[in-house]
């Protein structure tokens, strides 16, 4: 049977994991498109328009991941806290100077910090350049294969280019610059200051940034709309509901099966993006998960539906500091405890999605063992599904024979070896020996 979702359930639960890359406060990105799409009406842009706008406020941080490996490396440190905290800062030359000396390399020796904030102070107007193309570049490809107008991709593409010309990666400046991204960087702006000093912080900080940051007339149509009603909406719990039912356009776009599937890989990318040590890392999960669904003689619909759950099963490590995902060695306890946390960040995220309730479990649990040894709930035997399981030994297959920060990739006999040695206890033989099934056939195609 065809599914049909509606479209903005979906990018208004995705968005959350956004927000986690982000750093910045659950809502955040629901929160920018209330304030844009109130800029938008004010500014009297047609329907289809402010359909469009409404898609690129909800995604605007889509490429937000791809850069966060690169900030911890040189910056050595937290990229969540970086983020969240650069947004901050308004780009005047003591402002940077006082981020970059409070952010960098604070936990290590004094000479590696030295050498480091020598890096920085040296090419650090290409390093942000760099970062902020990459981050630009990526968001707006992934918008195009989640299938959104190229007036989407534009919007995001442009988000950190400032009025005046001042900002990245290509410095172009005034009209030139999407009217979706005058909107959203403003909106972006807004409700960082609102949530960290609140309204008249906000205004004060939109009305010093205009004619420089923003486009003088965003900035007019946002201090319109920005009346003492405003800001409770603007708090409220039921704020993500009134987004949600207030999207433009004649009727709800809505996501069939396709859709599904390439709004999942689009995500996929940006869950593999966070780290170099997995890129492609979903892509191949999914792949096993399917390799084994199949020997197991699984439905098509049913394979489908768990191909999706793999794509998605770590979109909560976009909730985890690249810091502690590439580190090299041995994760201390608090780190251990960030890390596991993933698994829950995944199922609260897929969770919000109505018609991904099953996705959720698999999310939440693919780091369970069959023994109760596994987290972050500890629960075993029957009470992890069979879905979860295959999910779960896929992912640790090609973990074992990926590069990891730590250790080189495994040869693909020590890496099933490995898996018998816990079977049973970690994860059920009966996965195991499909995925040797179906690897042996792979094989013999190929020769």
């Amino acid at each position: 049977m065809t599914q049909e979702i509606r479209l903005a359930e979906i990018i208004e639960a995705l968005s959350h994991a956004l927000d986690l890359t982000e750093g910045q406060p659950p809502g955040h990105c629901i929160r920018c498109c209330y304030i844009g799409m109130k800029i938008g009406s004010a500014l009297g842009l047609p329907e289809d328009a402010l359909q469009d706008l409404f898609y690129t406020l909800l995604l605007k941080d889509l490429g937000c991941s791809s850069n966060a490996a690169r900030i911890c490396e040189l910056y050595l440190t937290d990229d969540l806290k970086f983020k969240k905290d650069f947004k901050l800062v308004d780009g005047s030359f003591p402002q940077v100077l006082r981020f970059v000396l409070s952010h960098t390399a604070m936990e290590t020796n004094l000479s590696e910090r030295f050498r480091s904030l020598l890096t920085i102070f040296k090419n650090g107007a290409e390093i942000s350049t760099t970062l902020i193309q990459t981050r630009c570049q990526r968001g707006a490809e992934i918008a195009r294969q989640m299938r959104f107008s190229e007036e989407v991709a534009q919007g995001i593409l442009d988000l950190d280019e400032h009025f005046d010309g001042g900002g990245k990666p290509n410095g172009i400046s005034g009209e030139t610059l999407h009217i979706f991204a005058r909107i959203a960087l403003l909106a972006q702006v807004v409700d960082v200051f609102f949530i960290d000093a609140g309204p008249q912080a906000a205004m004060s900080e939109a009305l010093k940034r205009s004619g420089t940051w923003f486009d003088p007339r965003v900035v007019d149509a946002f201090m319109v709309v920005a009346t003492e009603e405003f800001w409770p909406h603007l708090a409220s719990p039921d704020l993500e509901q009134v987004v949600l039912g207030s999207e433009p356009g004649r009727q709800a776009l809505m996501a069939d099966e396709d859709y599904l599937d390439d709004i999942a890989a689009g995500f996929a990318r940006v869950i593999d993006a966070k780290s170099p040590y997995t890129s492609g890392h979903s892509d191949r999960v999914a792949l096993f998960t399917d390799m084994i669904a199949e020997q197991l003689g699984m439905p098509i619909a049913e394979r489908r539906r768990l191909q999706r759950a793999a794509l998605l099963h770590d979109i909560g490590k976009l909730g985890v500091s690249s810091s502690v995902l590439d580190k090299p060695g041995k994760l201390d306890n608090d780190e251990w405890g960030q890390m596991k946390r993933h698994a829950e960040f995944s199922e609260t995220i897929l969770s919000r999605i109505t018609a991904f309730a099953d996705l959720a479990r698999i999310g939440g649990a693919h780091h369970e063992k069959l023994d109760g040894s596994g987290y972050p709930r500890g629960i075993k035997g029957d009470d992890i599904t069979m879905e979860t399981r295959i999910v779960s030994t896929a992912d640790v297959f090609d973990a074992l024979t990926a590069d990891r920060p730590y250790r080189e990739a495994m040869p693909v006999a020590k890496a099933l070896a490995i898996l018998w040695e816990g079977a049973g206890k970690s994860h059920d033989p009966i996965c195991i020996e499909a995925l040797e099934r179906a690897l042996e056939k792979a094989e013999l195609a190929a020769a």
